[in-house]
This record gives C-alpha cells, structure tokens and sequence, in this order.
C-alpha cells in the first residue's frame, strides 16, 4: 500500500450515487471524490459478461489514468443493476443502458410494470445486485458482492431515491427502496452492504 493512497476515486458520475457513497463510506477519513472531480474524462467500454468484470473493467481504466498521471489514489467502480425473475433476469448487467442510456428512468421504470402486468405477487421477485472493485496503487484488486431481495411495484412511489428505486418494493418494510430514509437505506441496500464489505478491505489493505 503507498503511503500516497489517502485520496478514493469512484468510477461514477451519478450524484446521487455520490451522495449514497459519501454518506456510507464518511468514517474512512479520506477524501472521496467522482472522476469528474478527479479531472478525469474516460469513454469507458463495459463489455464483461457479469457485474464483476464490468466493475473491475472500470476500476481498471481508471487506476491505469491515474498511474498514466503519476497520481496514487484507491480507485473504486460498482457495477449493479437490477434483476427481475420474471423477465428472465432483465435488465440485469444493462440496468443503465436498458431502453438506451439516455432514456429516463420514468420510462424504463414504466416499461417493466407493464410488461409484468397482470403477474401475481409472488411472481413479481427481483433483486439489486452490486458489486464494487477496488484497484490500489500497488496493482492490488479486490470485489465484493452484495445483493437486497425485494419484488416489482406496480407504480413508482418515493423521491428519496433514483434509478429503478421507485418500483422496487421491500415486503417486510411495507414500501419501495425510495421511500426509505436515506440512513435506512444505506444500511440495507446492495450497495451499501457492498460498501461496508469493501470498507473492510481499504481497512486492511491501509492499515486504518
């Protein structure tokens, strides 16, 4: 680990993303910041076959500019989407690019509910899915999955939240993924609990 690394890059431009990421990972003690942030401007090819590869695929390009740069730096990427059984695991590893990468997520949200129309409950299952890797200055590469089960609402409810967090209904907690509070959701989401695994390995790999 280089003494340097006191700075994490996420390999994301999605501020909310930003915001969820900030929150989980405040107690590291080191400045986190998103590409853009970071100067950093890379057309990024996600062509793996899994949330891993994509993830790792995008830690990757990003820890090689820095190092191309003669910066140190823990450079992190999540790849996640989510996965409706139903649909057979659509839109899975595509979530972001699903209908097209500039289609709104009202639209996208609004696609998957009618193509469940009609399908009961219990048929409804879906899950988020994340997997975050972590490249280090020293070339060492880790990832770490987590997933959050839960079912297809039949419309979008919440506005603490984005993406497909509007029509993702949590059973036991009697509303959608954007309808929880943000401290809520950070502690049972897949990405947080994927977070809170990698916080683990910064910790280990920096000595915190």
């Amino acid at each position: 680990m280089n003494k340097d690394d006191t700075r994490i890059i996420f390999a994301t431009g999605n501020s909310g993303k930003m915001r969820e990421i900030r929150m989980i990972m405040a107690d590291l003690g080191l400045e986190i910041c998103s590409m853009k942030e970071a100067g950093i401007e890379l057309e990024i090819v996600e062509n793996g076959t899994s949330f891993e590869e994509n993830a790792m695929i995008k830690a990757a390009a990003i820890a090689r500019e820095v190092k191309r740069r003669g910066g140190h730096a823990v450079v992190l990427a999540d790849d996640s989407g989510l996965e409706v059984d139903y649909l057979n695991k659509e839109p899975g590893i595509y979530s972001a690019r699903y209908m097209g990468e500039d289609t709104s997520y009202t639209v996208k949200n609004a696609n998957i509910i009618s193509r469940l129309a009609g399908v009961p409950d219990e048929k409804r299952t879906a899950r988020f899915v994340c997997v975050i890797a972590a490249v280090f200055t020293d070339g060492a590469s880790y990832s770490r999955r987590a997933v959050i089960e839960g079912r297809i609402g039949y419309e979008e409810k919440g506005e603490n939240g984005f993406g497909y967090d509007p029509i993702f209904y949590l059973p036991e907690y009697g509303c959608s993924s954007a309808e929880l509070s943000s401290e809520e959701k950070n502690r049972i989401s897949h990405r947080g609990k994927a977070l809170e695994a990698m916080k683990e390995v910064i910790r280990e790999e920096m000595g915190l």
